[in-house]
């Protein structure tokens, strides 16, 4: 089981809470989960799109209180 990594992205706009997604996952190996907690509603499509085009694995996606709550699995990395 790998290391769990927290990126707070709450109160910033798209394309911020993939940006800060994106600089934690060039530091996660194989293994790593990432939970990614953010407020603007465009991120539940904008978190779906980056699993499916980085390969990574979306574990969980929930919504509550305004908090959009994405637990990704590391398994794309080379």
């Amino acid at each position: 089981m790998g290391e769990k990594i927290v990126v707070d992205a709450k109160g910033i706009a798209c394309p911020g809470p993939i940006s800060k997604l994106a600089r934690a996952y060039r530091q996660a190996k194989n293994g790593d989960i990432i939970e990614v907690l953010a407020t603007d509603p465009g991120f539940k499509a904008d978190i779906q799109s980056w699993v499916k085009r980085t390969g990574n694995e979306l574990v969980e996606l929930t919504e509550e209180g305004g908090v959009i709550k994405a637990v990704i699995k590391v398994t794309a990395k080379k």
